[in-house]
């Protein structure tokens, strides 16, 4: 810039190349692990992290290092796409192409993959547990954004040089990234690996509020006189560490509290964002405070790798935080370069003098909003944010003429397959078949894109794949072994489900195309007028206030986003694609009369099941050919599958074929209870389940799956949906049948509701769903007193299980007036909701109690809890629940929640008090109960009885309430036995 540089500029330039290519060969070696990891994200097939420099050779075994770090990958393919774009040439061949395409498939999963993080440690107790990370998250989301529709070989590419990203997989990892935000994982409150995340080189958020929160908390809690921490209660580098052992004993890291090493680069960070930001005044700030920590060296200043705090100085400084003089470390100052900070103080110097610009140094600006970036190829789909006035297009495909026939006199305009020619549609199966094809190479041993289903955003581009012109239905339409897509309420339900999502997650330039399969069978039945009246709403192009336009596919395709799959052009036979095709039928009909219907079906009464059980096999076959009602056949197949096995043959087929067609039967007849019988008895498994529990996951949440009453399964990581087929009938099928299939279902549902309505789930930490099914039985008893109709939950339709989740989420809060105390601890308690700040006030209360607390027979001991971990960690509270879980009895957890907030309460206020020993919680509430009973024998003059159910039944902040019995025996615990006047406020018990 400043004169001619006599060739330095391409050199170095190739150093680069070099350096990224090095790393490149290095990974390329372990190809192997690239392929397990993406079927198993496991540690074990993690690609190293560290490498010999000369050799290129691992330096750790893979049990040596925590080499699972998806923001390394992430960072790998942001700087590739960079350079590229900046006019080097990096990757030279397809096979580094299908190599790098990869690593994408690599990081995509980042949302749903506990790693070791920035720092190698995993969670900060530096115990070799993995964690959900944000930095990782939000490192992978950048990536994907940056390498979408890039070219590998650069503007001379070829057509199979280029790099694809499944935008859900996207859109998942940026919304669990926001969701994340401001925290870092469940161990770190914050932490200083998120400034280069959403700052430069990452730029991973433009929303200003979501960043600023961000930057400010980790400005608050970690920013020291010489840096920033990396984590609180960060061991590493202090001078109490252990660096002999590779891992730190339990509550050891409360040793480094106060005293954690402060890191310069992180000030250099900063004071590089602010001149992306263009903040003059933070740059004349941190370029003080980078200026003043500087060690001078014969080769000029060298930035520090940290300040710690010298032994003879760590009490004093526990003592007085920020009080003591740290010391610089010999790297970067008399032990060579730190390279990453020295790297970060080069890139601030030439910023700041204004020989680099930031378009030099952000070519693919990541630092602009995606509505602002500059657009290099429209072949390839490429984020471009969201359209302030996007509009859905819908394309309706009728799967028969005569269907289309019907639906025309209606004055809805429907298109067959074979009028869209030579246009074809795709079932989501065929699409990710397609897509297994990218980034094979043999000759590395590497198969192509995992065969994972495609989520609405995917299907919503139209493609053109070998010189075809092809739109895909959404995996909605599918044909599936569940039953869901038998009940038409839920699936167009989820049709507006599927358009809100459209509206709301859509970032592509190009408008979504939505196409929407309509078979025969939704026409069936009574739900045709609801059918028809979501297909009116499509006409007028406006859907519960989404924008949409129905119209034909042809029209359509000038509007679209529209994705090339260029990597289809080398396949020998591009037939090996089954098109969704028209089917045939001989007759026709005109108006919906026409139509067969099906007849009524009487349900006979039959014996019990416990009088068939005495039966012979060979007498519950002759009944089963005997009976016509659907409950009878169920239950003589369930007991005969339990005696004889699936394939235990009777006239007409097997058990199993037995049950699969009475499936079909039920659901005609809309019998939801035989239908799930028959399901649950086949071992059927919904799709897209385990990314529900992944949703939940991710969003700080744990789940359980069992009975109600019986022994639960905790899912505290996301799972493959084989294990959690294992799980759920291990844990269901002794106890409950229908259970098996039920808590699919909510599992479903509770996936869509905590992504759409998370404010819903408030005060939920742990969601049990054998509990949630007791709570939605709660329900239902009290609208059978209500409306005198008594309704067994497996009985009602899938689409009045979904809206039933929503009822006992909603209705608590809605209509409480309207419930009995006990009714709302019951409800409360099944859902395992808590009180705003209710951990914190546990933890206020953990410390006032050197024996800890007791709960059901379970200790939440003082130490080493409070020395591990911190009051607003996510962990403390997961522990809280994990006590709380050993209750068996809604009602009474939920009381034990409120004695809790009584105990905080009286603390709060007598700060002089404190518990002796343990807070023995089943005590008080047993001493506040039995304080009830003798005033409720003194005033009704009634026997003591040992039924809780009228102290649970009782309000809490009345006079005589269960507050002040708790408040009470709180104060008794307080005082051992004394009751004598403290002070005022603890005689105003009632």
């Amino acid at each position: 810039k400043i004169d001619d540089d006599q060739g330095r500029a391409h050199e170095l330039g190739q150093a680069s190349v070099k350096s990224m290519r090095g790393i490149l060969h290095c990974w390329i070696r372990q190809a192997d692990k690239v392929e397990k990891f993406k079927s198993n994200q496991s540690p074990a097939f993690a690609l190293h992290s560290t490498f010999d420099m000369i050799t290129g050779d691992p330096t750790y075994r893979d049990d040596e290092y925590q080499h699972l770090q998806i923001d390394v990958v992430a960072l790998y393919l942001l700087f590739l796409s960079q350079m590229i774009s900046s006019g080097l040439q990096v990757i030279y061949s397809t096979d580094e192409v299908n190599f790098v395409q990869n690593l994408v498939f690599y990081v995509e999963r980042a949302y749903r993959t506990p790693d070791f993080g920035m720092w190698e440690r995993g969670s900060k107790y530096n115990n070799g547990t993995t964690e959900i990370h944000a930095s990782s998250i939000g490192m992978a989301k950048a990536a994907l954004e940056a390498v979408n529709g890039c070219n590998l070989f650069g503007e001379s590419g070829a057509a199979w040089s280029v790099i694809f990203v499944d935008i859900d997989a996207h859109n998942r990892n940026r919304t669990i990234f926001e969701t994340i935000l401001p925290r870092e994982s469940n161990s770190k409150n914050t932490d200083a690996s998120l400034l280069p995340t959403i700052s430069w080189p990452a730029f991973a958020i433009h929303e200003d509020a979501v960043r600023n929160r961000t930057i400010e908390k980790a400005i608050r809690k970690l920013k020291g006189k010489f840096g920033m921490k990396r984590f609180l209660r960060d061991g590493y580098t202090t001078v109490l560490e252990d660096r002999n052992r590779k891992y730190y004993r339990p509550a050891e890291i409360k040793i480094f509290d106060g005293i954690e090493s402060e890191w310069p680069m992180f000030f250099v960070t900063l004071l590089i964002d602010s001149v992306f930001r263009n903040n003059k005044e933070d740059q004349k700030y941190y370029q003080a405070l980078v200026d003043n920590l500087l060690f001078e060296s014969p080769d000029g200043p060298m930035l520090p790798m940290y300040y710690y705090v010298p032994r003879n100085a760590v009490e004093k400084e526990k003592a007085s935080p920020g009080s003591q003089q740290k010391l610089p470390s010999a790297e970067g100052t008399t032990a060579g370069v730190f390279m990453w900070g020295q790297s970060l103080l080069f890139v601030s110097k030439l910023l700041v003098e204004g020989l680099l610009g930031i378009n030099d140094l952000d070519c693919i600006r990541r630092h602009l909003p995606a509505t602002e970036r500059p657009t290099f190829s429209n072949r390839y789909s490429k984020f471009q944010g969201s359209a302030p006035d996007l509009v859905i297009q819908i394309v309706l495909i009728s799967e028969t003429n005569r269907l289309q026939q019907l639906l025309g006199t209606y004055g809805i305009e429907t298109q067959t397959p074979h009028q869209i020619e030579p246009i074809q549609i795709w079932s989501p199966k065929e699409l990710t078949k397609a897509y297994e094809y990218l980034g094979v190479n043999n000759k590395l041993g590497i198969t192509g894109r995992p065969a994972r289903p495609f989520g609405v955003l995917s299907t919503s581009k139209i493609f053109r794949a070998c010189g075809k012109t092809v739109l895909c239905y959404p995996l909605l339409f599918e044909m599936s072994d569940f039953y869901l897509a038998q009940d038409i309420s839920l699936v167009m339900d989820d049709c507006k489900n599927d358009l809100a999502f459209l509206a709301k997650c859509w970032k592509l330039s190009g408008r979504p195309t939505w196409c929407m399969v309509i078979r025969e069978n939704a026409i069936r039945g009574h739900n045709f007028v609801e059918f028809l009246e979501l297909l009116s709403q499509f006409k007028r192009g406006d859907v519960d206030g989404i924008r949409v336009r129905l119209g034909r596919l042809q029209t359509f395709i000038s509007s679209a986003a529209v994705e090339h799959l260029d990597f289809l052009n080398r396949l020998p036979d591009s037939n090996i694609f089954t098109p969704f095709e028209e089917k045939t039928m001989k007759a026709s009909f005109k108006s919906l009369t026409e139509i067969p219907q099906l007849l009524a079906l009487e349900e006979e009464p039959f014996a019990s099941e416990s009088s068939l059980r005495v039966k012979s096999s060979q007498e519950l076959i002759n009944f089963l050919l005997s009976v016509s009602g659907l409950n009878a056949q169920v239950t003589i197949l369930k007991i005969l599958y339990e005696r004889e096995g699936p394939f235990f043959s009777i006239e007409g087929g097997t058990i199993s074929e037995r049950l699969e067609l009475l499936i079909h039967r039920a659901g005609a007849y809309k019998n939801w209870w035989a239908v799930r019988m028959c399901s649950a008895l086949l071992g059927k498994l919904v799709d897209s389940l385990a990314p529900s529990i992944t949703t939940m996951l991710v969003r700080g949440k744990q789940m359980t799956v069992g009975v109600f009453g019986h022994e639960e399964t905790v899912l505290d990581k996301p799972i493959s949906p084989n294990e959690l087929k294992n799980i759920l009938y291990s844990k269901c099928l002794p106890f409950d049948v229908c259970q098996a299939v039920l808590q699919q279902e909510i599992i479903l549902s509770i996936g869509k509701l905590i992504s759409t309505s998370p404010e819903l789930f408030d005060g939920i930490l742990k969601i049990r769903i054998g509990w949630f099914v007791r709570a939605m039985q709660v329900e239902l008893e009290v609208d059978a007193q209500r409306d005198n109709i008594k309704l067994e939950l497996a009985s009602l339709s899938p689409h009045e299980v979904k809206c039933m989740v929503w009822s006992v989420l909603t209705k608590n809060t809605m209509e409480a007036a309207l419930r009995t105390p006990f009714q709302k601890r019951q409800l409360d308690g099944a859902l395992n909701r808590v009180p705003k700040d209710f951990y914190d006030k546990v933890w206020e209360i953990l410390e006032k109690t050197p024996g800890g607390i007791k709960v059901a027979g379970f200790l939440l001991p003082q130490q080493p809890t409070q020395s591990d971990m911190t009051m607003y960690e996510l962990n403390f509270s997961l522990l809280v629940e994990e006590m709380l879980s050993k209750i068996s009895d809604p009602s009474y957890r939920q009381l034990m929640v409120e004695a809790f907030m009584v105990v905080s309460t009286i603390l709060e206020r007598n700060p002089e008090l404190m518990f002796h020993q343990s807070a023995n919680m089943d005590k008080i509430i047993q001493e506040a109960y039995d304080d009830f009973q003798q005033d409720l024998n003194r005033m009704e003059g009634r026997e003591k009885q040992d039924d809780m159910h009228r102290f649970y039944n009782t309000p809490a902040n009345v006079r005589y309430g269960t507050t002040a019995y708790i408040a009470k025996a709180v104060i008794k615990n307080l005082l051992d036995g004394d009751l004598r006047v403290v002070s005022e406020d603890l005689c105003t018990i009632s």
